[in-house]
């Protein structure tokens, strides 16, 4: 395990997650969010952002914790030899995006960009949860199970499978 793809819907628990699993296996974190966003907010130019996705996937190991255009999601799921697909319950999600709204009104939630603004963060969550059913469905979960027979592939189906993914998974994903 040198390449991990961490992905799923929005507040999911993503972030969390990936700084507990790089930090136990030693791998560079890539928080998607503060690659493909300036400091105010801002997005980068998507020619930067291809460059520097880019020279990631080329290096020797490395967890990207995001989803992001779909052509550079696509990528990672390729190179990446495990994925980790958080798919809490669409409720678990919801609740997990307005927490993040609440806790960020005093503290930068984990793995959120410098500069940009938790309540337009927040709105575009509750966007992207509402279209999140014609991505993250039957077609991807197949597509998904596909790519297993090449990759260790794991589903969080529970906010107590994510709590424990790390100390139950590690040493199967050296």
């Amino acid at each position: 395990m040198k390449k991990i793809a961490v992905f799923g819907k929005p507040g999911s628990g993503k972030s969390t997650l990936s700084k507990a699993l790089a930090l136990a296996a030693g791998i560079p974190l890539y928080q998607l969010d503060s690659i493909m966003y300036k400091p105010n907010g801002e997005l980068v130019d998507r020619g930067l952002f291809d460059e520097e996705h880019a020279r990631i996937l080329s290096s020797g190991s490395w967890l990207i914790d995001g989803v992001g255009p779909l052509s550079s999601f696509n990528q990672r799921l390729e190179a990446a030899d495990t994925l980790v697909y958080v798919d809490l319950p669409y409720l678990t999600s919801y609740w997990f995006v307005t927490k993040r709204l609440l806790k960020g009104v005093v503290v930068k939630p984990e793995g959120w960009p410098d500069g940009s603004s938790v309540l337009k963060g927040t709105l575009a969550s509750y966007k992207v949860l509402r279209l999140c059913p014609n991505f993250w469905n039957d077609d991807f979960n197949a597509r998904l199970e596909a790519l297993s027979d090449k990759k260790s592939l794991y589903i969080v189906k529970s906010v107590s499978e994510l709590n424990n993914f790390v100390s139950r998974n590690i040493a199967s994903l050296y």
